[in-house]
């Protein structure tokens, strides 16, 4: 074999050894059973997550506390409840971790001892946007979102990092809650002082500038 060939070959083999199999759900949540990494499904491939910042976890704190609050003086804590990435199944062979999301509580009961995946459409969602993240929750988590039916969905981007389409220019800090009209997601967009405008709740007390910082 002269040395063209071997190098072909070599390059095919070391190719070949590098493709992973495609899981099902199942398979996904026997993995999420027996490992502490967070990870993600997607389109049946196993993708890791990169641990959250400090300023990530302080605005999905302030943000649970927040929606704690909006369902126990509006729509009923006996019906729903607040959840910190737990997962939101998405497709047949997909399965996103969003930051928050506000879930069936009949169904958490169902999964007390199980892995914390929800099969049917969380109320809200929120992503956090970071850098590894800005392409997935702008658009990609965006579509699997909307086709799955979830009413709200809020990507809260404190560092402006998405592309000027989804955020305006000059880019800054933005939080966009899209509602699900007609089975299409309408997004609007909150800078600075700008108080948030739910569609559930309707106008919230905190603003932009005090979500994107972490705290009141």
């Amino acid at each position: 074999m002269n040395v063209e060939v071997s190098s072909r070959v070599q390059t095919i083999a070391m190719t070949l050894a590098a493709v992973q199999p495609k899981l099902t759900f199942e398979e996904y949540i026997d993995i999420c059973d027996q490992r502490d990494e967070r990870y993600e499904l997607v389109h049946g491939n196993l993708i890791k997550m990169t641990p959250p910042t400090v300023l990530h976890y302080r605005i999905a704190k302030l943000l649970e506390q927040m929606f704690d609050q909006l369902i126990a003086a509006e729509i009923g804590a006996e019906a729903w409840e607040t959840f910190r990435e737990a997962g939101q199944r998405t497709e047949d062979d997909s399965s996103r971790l969003p930051d928050l999301a506000i879930v069936a509580r009949d169904e958490a009961d169902k999964l007390l001892r199980q892995t914390a995946v929800f099969q049917s459409p969380s109320l809200i969602v929120v992503e956090i946007v970071s850098p590894s993240s800005a392409t997935e929750d702008y658009d990609a988590k965006l579509k699997e979102y909307q086709v799955l039916g979830i009413k709200e969905y809020w990507i809260v981007d404190p560092e402006g990092l998405g592309a000027a389409k989804y955020i305006g220019f000059p880019k800054a800090p933005t939080i966009t809650v899209y509602r699900l009209e007609a089975g299409q997601y309408k997004g609007q967009r909150f800078r600075g002082r700008d108080r948030i405008v739910s569609p559930k709740f309707g106008v919230l007390e905190l603003t932009v500038e005090q979500i994107v910082r972490g705290k009141k």
